[in-house]
């Protein structure tokens, strides 16, 4: 234990997992002062009458009583409304396919819970995130998580300075079945708890069936964008996803490979699909990314050259940045990617480093010309 640290406090966000339960332990064996605070962001009562928040408050206080913290529950269901559930609808309503766990720890995990803690007289929050954060001269960086398999970075892109100042992940620097080892030989609750999947903090529901709750399904003809044929029905735009394969219950015909996503029609509501994988609607050239945010500070003013991530777990690719007037940023890539989506994040990395990133806006489709050459 480290007594220099007595006197800093941080406050750390727990989920009622192990990551987040082993992130409290370090810290109090480091001799901070730590308290423990789960955030109750979603109303999560499942179809079957299960609140899983409950379990998992109570799972919080469980460690948190084993280690020795303080620990309180603070709601930001109003707040998770209105800053990322809200956006999540309108970019579904747009047929575009969000990623809400960008715009979570933007606004509640280092927005609004970064605020509380530091009403609490917090120096630091610290969050179980598989990341690293340094300073070199004056500035903070992210680093990807040590384990390449749980390297969360993806989704903490739109962190800016003052957020990455107050962070800590004391378990970026560990790999996963360490974790698990540290909390089985400390006794901890969740040591052999399964690690959740699912949309932030909406957990593991049908999502079709969440979905339709809130917007209205408008269903209309699949086509093939090959030769105009109506091939079936789908069932609301909202529910695909560029190059999905699964769930459009259209039959291996002709040659018999299977049937893709490639394209969504708005105004005519038209899903647009295609036989075989090589298509070249499945394919894009470059894309254009918005709200885009530069961990260091301004989005540099020259073409940069780094790789990106389309999705999570993507291995990294080669791509040219370029910063707009508008503030946008094209993206070229080194080589066609396949079922890049609107509404994704676009993260953008150099080694170690994540640099940044935004949302995918619109794409460049690769022509029929481009993919012959």
């Amino acid at each position: 234990m480290d007594a220099a640290n007595a006197s800093t406090r941080v406050v750390v966000g727990m989920s009622g997992g192990v990551d987040s339960s082993v992130t409290a332990l370090l810290l109090k064996q480091q001799g901070y002062d730590v308290i423990g605070i789960f955030m109750k962001n979603w109303d999560d009562t499942d179809e079957f009458g299960n609140c899983t928040a409950e379990d998992d408050a109570e799972d919080v206080r469980r460690v948190c009583d084993h280690i020795g913290i303080p620990y309180y529950t603070v709601n930001f269901e109003k707040e998770y409304y209105d800053k990322v559930f809200s956006y999540f609808l309108d970019e579904y309503r747009r047929g575009r396919t969000p990623n809400p766990d960008v715009m979570c720890n933007r606004e509640i995990k280092f927005g609004e819970f970064l605020q509380k803690a530091l009403d609490l007289g917090a120096d630091y929050v610290a969050t179980g995130h598989y990341a690293r954060v340094v300073q070199e001269d004056g500035q903070y960086k992210l680093l990807r998580g040590v384990d390449n398999n749980k390297d969360q970075t993806y989704f903490l892109n739109a962190l800016n300075q003052s957020q990455l100042a107050r962070a800590m992940f004391p378990i970026g620097h560990l790999p996963k079945p360490e974790v698990r080892r540290i909390a089985e030989e400390h006794g901890l609750a969740t040591a052999k708890k399964k690690d959740s999947t699912g949309v932030c903090f909406i957990g593991e529901r049908n999502f079709k069936q969440f979905l339709s709750q809130f917007l209205p399904a408008q269903p209309g003809n699949m086509v093939d964008i090959r030769s105009g044929e109506v091939k079936g029905r789908h069932d609301g735009l909202m529910y695909y996803t560029l190059g999905q394969r699964q769930g459009l219950g259209i039959g291996g015909s002709g040659n018999g490979e299977p049937w893709f996503v490639a394209d969504k029609d708005l105004e005519k509501n038209i899903l647009y699909v295609i036989q075989g994988d090589n298509h070249h609607s499945l394919y894009s050239t470059g894309l254009v990314a918005t709200g885009v945010n530069w961990i260091a500070g301004d989005i540099p003013e020259h073409p940069v050259r780094c790789t990106a991530k389309f999705r999570y777990r993507q291995p990294d690719q080669e791509v040219t940045l370029t910063k707009q007037a508008n503030g946008s940023v094209h993206i070229e890539f080194a080589v066609h990617q396949r079922a890049i989506t609107p509404g994704q994040a676009v993260v953008f990395y150099d080694g170690e480093t994540c640099l940044g990133g935004g949302t995918i806006d619109r794409i460049h489709k690769l022509e029929a010309s481009q993919a012959q050459a």
